[in-house]
């Protein structure tokens, strides 16, 4: 079954933006199909939902909320995209943490500044993004996901990809409070705000990807210089962005490995 909570009330947004002349930015549609530019994603679990949250300086960043099919509160999970946007892959990622039981929310960091804009924009979104806007952004989410009902308090982690990964990474040093962070082939943030995590890492990379791994010595080296705890996973005959369908590797069993190790290491430090 498919859900679409929430797409009528940002239909209906959309139709303002229009009417306000700022039909270039956002891209709804009503049909049954997917139009090829719009991140609308149309495998959503039961209780998958689009939601904006709103954020200090007044506006708001969209999301993508699953909700596990459970009767007791769950740990969460934020979902950090590539540098490309939010795609229709981020969601089934939420879909999938929410099928294992936990709260997934997958942001859409551009959002908060663009609305809704052209799927094969994102990139072009994304570089005029500023580290505080994303903690912002990120904070928003956190303390979204921290207040809802359905969520353990306090019982929350984040997980990205590529240039999500090191979003991952620096947010850790930014949010004292997350509990676990899983970094996906993303670079590491200043060295000297790596005393600032409190979190557990996880990190995992592919096997072909120098720009990344060429990092990982000196990352490993100080994070335990600072006593911190960060494990680094290499996955053999996989490049970069390795989890996502159609890179180097995902069609090996190497993508299904990473997920057990991901898994786990949440359901060590969350649930």
């Amino acid at each position: 079954m498919t859900s679409r909570h929430g797409f009528a009330s940002h239909a209906a947004v959309g139709a303002l933006a229009f009417a306000a002349g700022l039909g270039g930015t956002w891209l709804l549609r009503t049909g049954t199909s997917p139009a090829p530019t719009e991140h609308i994603h149309e495998q959503a679990t039961t209780h998958g939902e689009y939601v904006w949250i709103k954020r200090p300086p007044g506006d708001s960043v969209r999301a993508y909320v699953a909700y596990p099919e459970k009767r007791d509160k769950a740990p969460a999970i934020i979902v950090i995209h590539e540098n490309q946007g939010l795609t229709a892959w981020e969601p089934t990622v939420a879909d999938k943490l929410a099928g294992q039981g936990y709260v997934a929310a997958a942001v859409d960091l551009p959002s908060a500044m663009f609305g809704l804009y052209p799927a094969d924009s994102g990139r072009a979104y994304i570089g005029r993004l500023t580290p505080d806007g994303v903690t912002t952004s990120l904070d928003a989410v956190y303390g979204y996901l921290n207040g809802l009902g359905a969520v353990k308090k306090d019982a929350i982690g984040v997980i990205g990809f590529c240039w999500g990964g090191g979003q991952t990474f620096r947010y850790a040093t930014n949010n004292p409070k997350l509990r676990a962070a899983v970094v996906c082939y993303g670079p590491a943030p200043d060295s000297l705000s790596l005393q600032r995590i409190n979190a557990k890492v996880l990190g995992v990379y592919g096997e072909a990807d120098a720009r990344i791994n060429s990092q990982l010595p000196m990352v490993v080296e100080q994070m335990k210089r600072y006593g911190k705890s960060f494990e680094p996973d290499s996955y053999p005959g996989t490049g970069h962005g390795f989890l996502k369908p159609g890179r180097r590797g995902n069609d090996t069993d190497q993508p299904e490995k990473a997920w057990k190790k991901i898994l786990d290491f949440f359901g060590d430090n969350l649930k």
